[in-house]
């Protein structure tokens, strides 16, 4: 779950650290508090976009601490190449001038990698999310979601029919040449591999001559500098092989007379044996180094011939001996091109089948799992004052194959009785949009590994008694989950198992925002200035307490 959340020098906030606990925790305030830079704050340490106009300050951090618990989650962090350390996943992000990369346990890590690690341990619900239920694409990936366990190996192998089908489906559209072409063609591929060949390259050919070349370039500074080295260990009268050598006869006609003085007879004669050692490999290299002007023509000559088929046919040796072998493989299909046709078709047949049975295996799974989704969904709108509700999904299918199968699904719901269902997006207003969106995530969210979901404003467009049914859901939601809610609804606040409050101020001139986790008779103050507005009478206090109560009595 998430444990806490430290957040300095972001919008309104100066800096803050909130501790999160278990169950419903419910985050309220006045309008323009700042209640939604808190998620806004959470997005970014999970690698959302920066915003300029969120940073009091050249720079700005935010950390998130999980603990992980869960063997499941452990797994798949595991799988993910992320190991919490003493049972927590830290998420922090430091942005300066706008920028700031996000690290997991201390480690940097590309935004991609970030959300998948965070998809296993959150999913959050923006203010504006149930509108992306107008679009059927968002309905067919909730179903993915929920058909995942049985799903994700049928639609891997889908994915990969998908791309050897469409390998297949261009290579026949290139192939689809006339006479004359074929002929240009044959022709030029004849003179690349003709000029390939020639080369006779070796591998590993490329790097020899590049050291070869190096060496015959400096060739006049080598001898120079092998010379005077010679010559200062070796070849001089005051060399350091004859200086040592006069040291040694010097310690030897005294060594006999201290045990002391022999032990540094015998390091000088160490240090004596290998300078004369080095001296007579030097002395060879000498003797054996050549730097004639013939034998640098044709190392660079040959170096010149390399690199010119490096530029035309890949970077490395290895690279032009895989494209010869590509082009022997073309002059091969063109030289006998009936017949490359015939069997180019052949497999593109056999692979438009194999993808064919991959999309109506994926469709199946998902139809099963779409009949399960759907009764679960009802059940739950049921739950959130849908009391005549149909809810269910159609399937037809795409005109043509995607990497996603052939499904073009969607959700289809009556609201009122004797009313034939219809496509969520034309039926339901933006209120029973956001409650249909709760009943999926709370669906899910049973199927679900994932611990923490954060929900901003999902009392969007609702009141009442409806507000009452989706406090009992979110409370029903929080016994096998952690819940972060943002909510202006006192009914939803009163199920809080952890209340705070978000207050913004004036201090030294700056408006700023600060959090604090409320006691119980705290609590009950911010439902009354929930329920009472500017003026808490008595009455409304009396009411927020009965609030408080019932929600107690329900937990």
């Amino acid at each position: 779950m998430l444990q806490s959340l430290h957040v300095k020098n972001l919008a309104l906030i100066d800096e803050t650290e909130v501790n999160f606990g278990e169950g419903l925790n419910i985050l309220s305030g006045e309008t323009g508090a700042g209640k939604s830079i808190l998620i806004g704050s959470v997005n970014l340490a999970l690698g959302e976009k920066v915003q300029k106009e969120m940073l009091r300050d050249e720079s700005a951090l935010v950390e998130l601490i999980f603990t992980v618990t869960n063997e499941s989650q452990r797994r798949q962090l595991e799988a993910l190449e992320v190991y919490p350390e003493e049972d927590e996943v830290i998420f922090s992000r430091k942005i300066i001038n706008g920028r700031g990369t996000v690290k997991v346990n201390g480690e940097s890590l590309p935004a991609a990698k970030v959300k998948e690690i965070a998809a296993v341990l959150i999913d959050i619900h923006g203010q504006h999310e149930h509108q992306s239920l107008l679009s059927k694409k968002k309905h067919l990936e909730i179903l993915d979601d929920y058909a995942r366990e049985e799903l994700e190996g049928p639609k891997i192998l889908l994915e990969q029919a998908y791309r050897e089908y469409r390998k297949l489906e261009a290579e026949l559209r290139d192939a689809d040449v006339d006479e004359e072409e074929r002929l240009r063609e044959t022709s030029f591929l004849e003179y690349e591999i003709r000029e390939i060949e020639e080369a006779s390259l070796q591998e590993g050919e490329d790097e020899e001559l590049e050291a070869d070349f190096r060496k015959f370039s400096n060739g006049k500074r080598i001898m120079e500098a092998v010379n005077a080295a010679y010559g200062s260990t070796g070849g001089d009268m005051e060399s350091a092989s004859e200086l040592t050598g006069r040291a040694l006869r010097e310690l030897g006609s005294v060594s006999g007379y201290d045990d002391r003085l022999r032990e540094l007879e015998e390091q000088l004669l160490e240090i004596d044996n290998l300078l004369n050692d080095f001296n007579r490999d030097m002395a060879d290299y000498v003797e054996e180094t050549e730097f004639d002007d013939e034998t640098f023509y044709q190392i660079e000559k040959r170096l010149d011939e390399v690199n010119h088929l490096k530029s035309k046919y890949g970077k490395s040796i290895s690279e032009i001996l895989a494209a010869l072998e590509r082009k022997h493989k073309r002059l091969e299909q063109l030289l006998d091109y009936d017949t490359y046709l015939q069997e180019l078709k052949k497999k593109l047949s056999c692979a438009k089948k194999e993808l064919e049975t991959c999309c109506t295996g994926v469709s199946e799974i998902r139809q099963k799992y779409a009949a399960a989704l759907t009764v679960a969904v009802k059940d739950a709108l049921q739950d959130l004052n849908f009391l005549d509700v149909q809810f269910t999904m159609s399937f037809a299918r795409t005109e043509d194959y995607t990497a996603n199968g052939f499904d073009d699904a969607e959700f289809l719901i009556s609201t009122n009785p004797g009313e034939p269902v219809k496509p969520l997006g034309k039926v339901a207003s933006g209120g029973e949009l956001s409650r249909i969106m709760l009943a999926i995530k709370t669906v899910l969210a049973d199927q679900d590994a994932v611990e923490t979901l954060i929900f901003d404003e999902i009392d969007s467009g609702i009141s009442g008694r409806t507000a009452q049914m989706v406090s009992e859901k979110m409370n029903v939601l929080g016994r096998n989950h952690q819940i972060i809610c943002i909510t202006h609804l006192p009914q939803i606040a009163a199920m809080a198992d952890c209340h705070y409050l978000i207050e913004k101020s004036v201090q030294n001139q700056t408006t700023v925002s600060t959090i604090r986790q409320l006691s119980q008779e705290e609590s009950v103050d911010e439902l009354a200035r929930m329920l009472g507005g500017v003026e808490i009478t008595d009455t409304v206090r009396k009411s927020a307490c009965e609030m408080k109560e019932l929600a107690n009595t329900k937990k």
